[in-house]
């Protein structure tokens, strides 16, 4: 049973009649959402009666299923929201096909809880996918936690109220412990539990105060609040968290108010450095000093050397900043500064610093999607979506960069270097994808308007898509051609351009295709050397598997293998999952070829798990199919029928993950092993 929740950071205290509630309801629902105000304990309450579900049933069904988390405050795009949720799964589709049909086809036959956390600025989305993965998808259960419910059928709610007296008195205590170790609770700890009204976001950030303020004083100018907003009474419903907030708010001074407003505009994490570019200026000058002080009071969150926001105190800080009149100003400020660092990292990408950008990638994909959001139809976001080509292409992010490419190019038709980028990354996701038609006009046009505009790095990379394509397409001598053509646009630019490494990468499989294995060994010993000068690993990975297919042509699948693996570590470090399907593929090439057909025929159905999972085996390619063909008759012939489709049925059933594990020989089989990014 595979239960993939966030770790618990401290104690959960009380709820053992919702726990129980909430758990017969998921045994007999498919459909339950949490709902009730911010600050209540929605989040902490799901995950704790999903844990409690999967522990006691012994997975959905009793037979050891899944249960994952997949939160959604970060995400502010509802057209990439079954991105978010396959994300969660660990499912990398990426190919053309609705995100929802390949949710649900991946869930069909599998009992799955999946907790949808924070759904109520996502409603119509959530509502959405929820019907759809419920009707196609029978196994499926759904926990949702939102300020309002979805309004499905199928959907059962369950009302989560503030904590009791007592457990709000224990809740408040224990923070106050965590703050004070010697705390001792006083009379004045009820009144101040009463005025909070139970909500647990209110209890601890009222106990952080402590170090400043006693229970007594707190209590008091609480009392004094509420007399403020309506006479000593409560103006609202829960005007006990929006009392906590704003107090909290009353009792930063007022450099720290000024950049909780601020930060507000980050979607999910944030990095002290981005905090500064952003929000610093002539009135916030030490913007690291009063990040601390806010972390101190509970109002950001520290982890490790990231920051995030709880969505409450977001909300209210974004309600000052449209006070402030900064809105505009400050999401053109983070807009900018990630492009800037996004343009960074494109010419940062030809060297040593692959896995730092990847990491940085992996951390700020929030962000860049938030900046994307807020540009797409303007100039910037056309530029933004180039230059993120590598995060697209190389890092395995085709589908969305599919996604935001194909909007900036419809919303900005006017011709220039950053339309030409777009429309040969466009073009290169579309390969990605398999999805060969959009690559030939986008390749087309944007080689004719980079010779016009004598922009011959773009030229160079048109034609290693047009290249690309022709070869593919059964045309390898053609394809040839063409990639020698976008060799000399990119020496005529000077040569130091990571297209330049990956035509001469393209260049070599077109050898190895035409029955030229020694040429190809000679091109790829020049970009060999060329990569390591430069400390470069992407291209230098995809050529080492094009070099195991030139030395299974020269005889030797020793070697064949030996490179093939170096290949597909470094391309599944980095995300790169088409690459890493046709490593799959030629490591089953080098097994058939060793003798070990039973590993032969696993790897050519992990293969086939993969490509079918990201797209179009071999991007649909007759002529590179045919050595896994070759491969699986040998296999047949050797082992018999039966026997390969057992294997070969045994390789379908691996997970991307574990089909890398095995090919290379036993990684540990982790979910989020191409992430960690380790040193080699």
């Amino acid at each position: 049973m595979a239960v993939d929740l966030p770790a618990e950071t401290s104690t959960f205290v009380g709820r053992d009649t919702e726990l129980s509630d909430v758990g017969r309801l998921i045994t007999r629902a498919r459909l339950v959402t949490l709902t009730g105000p911010g600050g209540v304990g929605k989040t902490r309450l799901a995950l704790r009666a999903a844990a409690a579900f999967a522990a006691e049933s012994g997975g959905l069904g009793g037979s050891g299923g899944e249960v994952a988390f997949a939160e959604l405050a970060a995400e502010r795009n509802g057209d990439l929201l079954g991105h978010a949720v396959a994300a969660a799964l660990g499912l990398r589709e990426q190919s053309v096909r609705p995100q929802a049909e390949v949710l649900a086809e991946h869930l069909a036959g599998r009992p799955v809880l999946i907790v949808l956390d924070t759904c109520e600025h996502l409603i119509d989305a959530v509502r959405e996918l929820a019907g759809l993965l419920l009707a196609a998808a029978p196994q499926v259960r759904l926990l949702a936690t939102s300020r309002q419910q979805l309004g499905l059928e199928a959907e059962r709610v369950y009302r989560v109220h503030p904590l009791g007296d007592a457990d709000a008195q224990r809740l408040f205590c224990e923070r106050a412990r965590a703050v004070l170790p010697q705390f001792t609770p006083t009379d004045a700890v009820v009144r101040l539990c009463a005025r909070l009204e139970g909500i647990p976001l209110a209890l601890e950030l009222a106990a952080r105060r402590l170090r400043a303020l006693s229970p007594e004083e707190l209590a008091d100018r609480l009392d004094d609040r509420f007399a403020l907003l309506g006479g000593g009474g409560r103006t609202g419903r829960h005007d006990g968290l929006r009392s906590a907030v704003g107090w909290s708010h009353e009792l930063c001074t007022p450099e720290e108010r000024l950049l909780w407003a601020r930060l507000s505009v980050f979607a999910g994490s944030f990095d002290v450095d981005a905090a500064g570019q952003v929000c610093a200026d002539h009135r916030l000058g030490n913007v690291p000093g009063i990040l601390a002080r806010l972390a101190d009071k509970s109002i950001v969150q520290a982890d490790d050397d990231r920051y995030r926001m709880l969505d409450t105190i977001r909300e209210y800080g974004r309600e000052w900043l449209r006070e402030l009149g900064e809105e505009e100003q400050q999401l053109r400020r983070h807009r900018d500064y990630y492009l800037t660092l996004a343009k960074e990292a494109d010419a940062d990408w030809f060297g040593p610093n692959q896995f730092t950008w990847a990491l940085w990638v992996r951390c700020e994909m929030p962000n860049l999607r938030l900046a994307l959001d807020h540009s797409i139809a303007s100039s910037v976001g056309l530029e933004l979506a180039g230059a993120l080509w590598f995060v697209w292409f190389c890092l395995g992010e085709v589908r969305e960069g599919r996604y935001y490419l194909d909007r900036a190019l419809e919303r900005n038709s006017r011709p220039g270097p950053a339309r030409t980028k777009a429309l040969w990354a466009a073009a290169w996701v579309s390969f990605a994808q398999g999805d060969l038609e959009p690559v030939a006009h986008r390749t087309a046009e944007a080689s004719e308007a980079a010779v016009a505009q004598q922009d011959w790095a773009g030229a160079g990379y048109a034609y290693l898509g047009l290249g690309a394509l022709a070869a593919v397409q059964g045309d390898p001598e053609r394809g040839g051609e063409l990639i020698e053509r976008a060799i000399g646009y990119f020496d005529q630019d000077g040569g130091r351009h990571m297209g330049r490494l990956v035509a001469a990468s393209v260049l070599a499989l077109t050898l190895v295709m035409r029955g030229r294995p020694a040429g190809a060994l000679t091109v790829l010993a020049e970009q060999r050397a060329e990569c390591e000068h430069a400390g470069e690993v992407w291209a230098r990975s995809n050529g080492e598997t094009v070099r195991s297919g030139a030395e299974l042509g020269l005889g030797d699948p020793l070697s064949a293998d030996q490179h093939g693996r170096t290949g597909l570590r470094a391309l599944w470090r980095l995300g790169d999952v088409m690459g890493s399907a046709m490593a799959v593929d030629q490591l089953a090439m080098t097994a058939s070829a060793i003798g070990d057909h039973p590993r032969a025929a696993r790897l050519l159905g992990a293969g086939h798990r993969i490509w079918t999972t990201f797209g179009l085996t071999q991007f649909g390619s007759a002529k590179l199919a045919v050595s896994r063909r070759q491969a699986e008759l040998r296999a047949r012939a050797a082992i018999g029928d039966a026997a390969f489709e057992q294997a070969y049925a045994d390789g379908a059933e691996f997970t991307p993950e574990r089909a890398v594990g095995y090919a290379l020989g036993g990684l540990p089989n982790s979910p989020h092993m191409r992430w960690n990014l380790p040193a080699d």
